[in-house]
């Protein structure tokens, strides 16, 4: 898994094939919209079957790349539990993941608007957002000039098309001053990188950082499509 050196802000970060952002600097792993027990959530609430193992997906992935990184910091950028039930719904062996991986780097929650209140004891720290040098963690965007500013919520994927074939990847979204991540979540799903919501965000140019299964691929925003309109 190979990450990919950009820069925000001044700062050299890394954008990893998983949809997580390191800054080494710092030693911070950063990363947004986990939606835990959104499979249950849709299973109680929506009636509808989906197999209820993306908290176990989730969180598999988010501890190999604690114990491959080493963070001294994890900052989880909102909507990190799906909805206000989702605490309660936890596994016992996901509880316990949880705080195992709190006990190994600094874990950061920020509030997003899928968290109805704090985390359980034992899983870390909370906030509204974060400042962190010259970066600053929020789950959502503002509008207008934002310097550093790293953030969540969109759950940004990129559509391409690929030896005529149509793709859809999970995708960082940056112009160089502000940076979007991907959700990290399982069941997470994504809005188009193009979209008048992000685009808005990127008055000038923007790149998207496409994630692969091994790599991530830097491209314009002039290189992806919209999303096809079913008539």
């Amino acid at each position: 898994m190979t990450p990919f050196d950009f820069e925000c802000a001044g700062e050299r970060l890394q954008a990893l094939p998983a949809g997580a952002l390191y800054w080494p600097a710092r030693r911070l792993l950063a990363v947004a919209d986990l939606h835990l027990e959104k499979g249950s959530s849709y299973a109680v609430a929506a009636r509808k079957l989906l197999p209820r193992h993306d908290t176990r997906q989730t969180l598999g992935l988010l501890a190999r790349l604690i114990e491959a990184w080493r963070p001294a910091t994890v900052m989880c950028l909102g909507d990190s539990l799906h909805d206000r039930g989702a605490a309660a719904r936890l596994p016992e062996p996901e509880r316990h993941e949880i705080v195992r991986l709190a006990s190994l780097s600094r874990f950061i929650w920020i509030a997003g608007n899928h968290d109805p209140a704090p985390p359980p004891a034992g899983w870390g720290e909370t906030a509204e957002e974060f400042g962190e040098g010259p970066l600053t963690f929020r789950h959502e965007a503002r509008f207008g000039p934002a310097d550093g500013e790293i953030s969540g919520h969109y759950h940004p994927v990129a559509a391409l098309t690929v030896r005529g074939r149509g793709l859809r990847r999970r995708c960082f979204l940056t112009d160089g001053r502000r940076l979007i991540l991907p959700a990290f979540g399982a069941y997470a799903g994504g809005l188009n990188a193009l979209d008048p919501a992000i685009a808005q965000l990127f008055p000038d140019d923007y790149d998207a950082l496409v994630v692969g299964r091994d790599t991530v691929h830097r491209l314009s925003w002039r290189r992806l499509r919209r999303d096809a309109v079913l008539a």
